[in-house]
């Protein structure tokens, strides 16, 4: 199994910087993420990588939300057949958009899911991207407009899409498997502390 051949990394062996990233994911998600132990192998990779994951996700500025963002990492995982990616982006699209199946429906057939006719849009951009980037033309801009995305929105949905190809060629490559705490997020009540 390719997971045995890439072990995730121990937390004790990793730089500085990198160990107090990892541990501040810890301290707000509860538990660490496997992306960032499978990645960590590398240090420099790792701060490239989350640099960039950083600068298109959590950005303030354009009309994406952290559901759309989301929504379109887990969309385009699904097409990309990345289970980490899926199950990972897909708990946190459950907690952004307050709507435990939609994560669910957008991974199997987003055309039939219950979302915006914005966010089919915003979706049908982003699979162009994932699918068939080579046949984006002017014809694929007015649409999106119509539902009030800018240029830079755009450019932000095919830098999520391609990013997230890396990414999930990454894990799905690796054997890279989701925490099992993903599984539940967003679908059930989070216990208090």
């Amino acid at each position: 199994m390719a997971a045995e051949r890439y072990p995730l990394a121990e937390l004790k062996d990793l730089p500085e910087d990198i160990r107090t990233a990892i541990l501040a994911v810890q301290e707000k998600a509860g538990f660490v993420p496997n992306v960032f132990l499978g990645l960590a192998r590398r240090p420099a990779e790792w701060r490239a990588f989350f640099a960039y994951h950083d600068a298109l996700m959590l950005k303030e500025e354009g009309s994406l939300t952290k559901g759309d963002r989301e929504m379109i990492v887990t969309t385009t995982s699904a097409a990309n057949k990345c289970l980490y990616c899926v199950v990972a982006h897909g708990a946190l699209l459950r907690i952004y958009e307050k709507k435990p199946l939609v994560a669910d429906q957008v991974a199997v057939n987003y055309r039939k899911a219950d979302i915006t006719p914005r966010q089919r849009a915003m979706l049908d951009f982003a699979m162009k991207v994932c699918e068939r980037s080579h046949e984006i033309d002017e014809s694929d801009f007015p649409p999106l407009h119509a539902h009030g995305f800018d240029d830079e929105d755009i450019w932000d949905i095919a830098a999520i899409t391609a990013f997230f190809g890396l990414s999930n060629r990454l894990a799905s490559f690796s054997g890279m498997q989701p925490n099992s705490e993903f599984f539940l997020m967003g679908r059930v009540p989070r216990e208090k502390k």
